[in-house]
């Protein structure tokens, strides 16, 4: 999707700090963080939202939430506790069309941020 700003990231035509890279995943700092450590994660694949996650993409998935545990102990908010957030629609507080989890951890996380 040429107007996607994560494709556009997972493309490397809009600079961001990459914090994990592989043919399927990437995941970089989020440019407003609201946490310590605010990581963003996508499928490098475009889906919107996790509305558009079949069975076929359930071995991505996966993997990206591995990935995301990984990045939790690498960052150093594995022990401690981290939050995972999507948000799905306009409704759900989806902004960017383009399914994304947020990894937030590093300080205690009250229940309303993410």
């Amino acid at each position: 999707m040429s107007d996607c700003i994560f494709c556009q990231i997972a493309l490397r035509k809009i600079p961001s700090e990459i914090a994990y890279e592989d043919d399927e995943i990437i995941a970089f700092k989020d440019i407003q963080p609201l946490a310590p450590v605010h990581l963003v994660v996508i499928p490098k694949v475009h889906l919107r939202s996790l509305n558009d996650v079949t069975s076929d993409n359930e071995g991505l998935i996966g993997h990206l939430f591995g990935i995301i545990r990984r990045l939790a102990e690498e960052f150093g908010v594995a022990e401690s506790g981290y939050r995972v957030v999507t948000n799905t629609g306009t409704d759900g507080g989806q902004v960017i069309g383009h399914l994304h989890f947020h990894l937030l951890g590093g300080k205690a996380l009250n229940a309303n941020i993410g």
